[in-house]
């Protein structure tokens, strides 16, 4: 295992910021990470895990070791007449993980196509979107534990996930890294359609009994028009999770804001849009310097070319400020800050 020192990080986020990180290396196997954890030439160095860099938003040079986990293969761990578990390593892409699993009809991820990242990423973040998340397929994963080099493994519950949260961003932050993710996936797959959009979509395209595939397809197309390329404009996707708030606030804002819509949460709260809200803020399609957000999505922050981390992140906090102002809602940053 050799080390880059001093290498630009900027092709390996998706915000494209051109930071630099003292050390860098990237491995393809558990061997190779443990033997970078535990080299004693890096042992006082903070240590980074970097995947697609697809959630993250470096504001400032990394004073330490980068390790890109770049753990390969997909292969079939077991099956029966109605499920069957997928191993995947860490580094695979994720969207090609969805791939393969809807060319076999193996169902339960299709409505989480590409999204961007890595499959070791997902789990940190509980992925979702379009009426799925990670949890409701995840078996279990296997990883090491930074400071000892122990390995580890968690099941679905040990996870603790939640919306767009789970263990790995709370107790274990900094302190894990994932090697190979399971997911248990349904062999004779039933479509998911409770996402509106995609329900809509696939009556438009006149297809009754759509399969997988067909949802996959529509996915993509609704993705792809309402968010930006980052290979051609950097950005993370959402910058801000969709708040939780109590029914009684939803209700005052109801008063006010006759379009604002909500899902039920529990018998005493809901979750808002964070897109709807940044846009009665006046920010949909607004740009400061190299900085704005995207005029089809305003919880997408975007780099229109050379702006800084710093930069991104200022515009970031104004509009957390003016949400904050208007609203009495503190949003919440979805994308890791570094």
């Amino acid at each position: 295992m050799t080390a880059v020192k001093n290498i630009s990080l900027k092709n390996l986020n998706t915000f494209g910021v051109d930071v630099k990180s003292k050390y860098f290396v990237e491995i393809y196997s558990e061997e190779e990470l443990k033997q970078a954890l535990n080299s004693e030439k890096y042992s006082n160095y903070q240590k980074f895990i970097l995947g697609g860099g697809s959630n993250i938003l470096f504001t400032k040079n990394f004073d330490g070791i980068v390790i890109k986990n770049s753990i390969p293969g997909i292969k079939i761990i077991s099956e029966d007449d109605k499920n069957i578990i997928i191993e995947s390593g860490a580094g695979v892409v994720w969207d090609e993980l969805v791939q393969y699993c809807v060319d076999r009809n193996y169902g339960g991820i299709e409505n989480l196509s590409l999204i961007p990242g890595s499959v070791g990423a997902a789990p940190i973040q509980n992925i979702g979107a379009y009426g799925q998340e990670l949890t409701n397929t995840l078996f279990e994963l296997n990883g090491i534990l930074i400071e000892t080099g122990e390995e580890k493994i968690f099941n679905n519950s040990e996870c603790k996930f939640s919306y767009r949260n789970s263990i790995f961003k709370n107790e274990l932050k900094d302190k894990f890294i994932i090697t190979f993710v399971k997911l248990k996936l349904a062999k004779n797959p039933q479509v998911n359609l409770t996402y509106n959009p995609v329900k809509e979509e696939a009556e438009k395209r006149h297809i009754q009994n759509p399969t997988i595939k067909d949802i996959r397809k529509i996915v993509i197309d609704i993705r792809k028009n309402k968010l930006p390329d980052p290979n051609e404009i950097g950005n993370a996707g959402s910058f801000f999770k969709n708040p939780v708030i109590t029914i009684k606030k939803y209700d005052a804002l109801k008063k006010v804001y006759s379009d604002l819509t909500y899902f039920p949460v529990d018998e005493n709260n809901v979750k808002v849009s964070a897109a709807r809200l940044i846009e009665i803020c006046e920010w949909k399609g607004k740009r400061i310097g190299n900085v704005g957000t995207y005029d089809k999505q305003p919880l997408v922050i975007v780099n229109f070319g050379g702006a800084s981390g710093a930069e991104v992140y200022a515009v970031a906090m104004k509009i957390k400020d003016d949400v904050n102002r208007v609203f009495g809602i503190t949003l919440k940053n979805e994308v890791n800050i570094i």
